[in-house]
């Protein structure tokens, strides 16, 4: 995993996202042709290592990012808020809506990014009829916490697993099938949860930044 370089006329700021206080950290590059939020999971936050490795990836790409803690510190402490699947697309659809009113990514096309519970958080946010999201990417994820929410996602889905992380690639099968908007699953060879073998997170760049760049309509452009 090694560092990406920085974007050439990065701006990058750290914003807090009320009214509950969740820090956050946006980086907005020159020209940018969308915005992906990240959903963490598993107690991660705006600080995971994985995730930023990801979104500085995508910044070099030109698609700006918020990563952003959707628990506050207080919360984090309850283990029963890390999987409250409706409570974390709740702060995501916040998160969202502050993205669409905020000078700097107002205009621009939303994704979302989720890993682990965050996935799930992410679909759910995706089918809310308050979101206008135009894709998302599930790393490792855990699709199938999203239920019946499932069906309703609109917006191009791609689930990202690990060739040997074998749970949670049947968990993602049972998931793309129920899942009625376009939609791919994608392994990664021999990458186990965490994607930590060489040159896996690569490859979830390189499938993300593509899959992003075909969906989010000025990234295409």
């Amino acid at each position: 995993m090694t560092p990406m370089p920085s974007a050439e006329g990065e701006q990058t700021r750290n914003v807090t996202i009320g009214p509950i206080g969740l820090e956050g950290v946006l980086g907005v590059p020159q020209a940018s042709g969308g915005i992906v939020l990240f959903a963490h999971g598993s107690g991660s936050g705006r600080f995971s290592p994985r995730n930023n490795f990801v979104a500085q990836a995508l910044r070099e790409a030109g698609l700006a990012t918020l990563l952003f803690d959707l628990l506050t510190e207080a919360e984090a402490q309850d283990r029963g808020n890390v999987f409250d699947i409706p409570l974390l697309a709740e702060r995501l659809l916040l998160a969202t809506d502050w993205v669409t009113q905020d000078r700097q990514t107002a205009r621009l096309p939303i994704g979302y990014f989720g890993a682990s519970t965050g996935a799930a958080a992410a679909l759910v946010a995706a089918a809310s009829a308050a979101s206008s999201i135009a894709a998302v990417v599930s790393r490792g994820g855990r699709p199938d916490l999203a239920g019946a929410a499932l069906a309703k996602v609109t917006a191009p889905t791609l689930l990202i697993v690990g060739g040997a992380d074998l749970t949670v690639l049947d968990l993602n099968r049972a998931a793309l099938a129920e899942l009625r908007c376009e939609k791919d699953l994608a392994v990664v060879p021999g990458a186990t949860h965490l994607f930590e073998e060489e040159g896996a997170l690569e490859t979830v760049v390189y499938l993300a930044s593509h899959w992003f760049a075909a969906h989010l309509p000025q990234a295409a452009a």
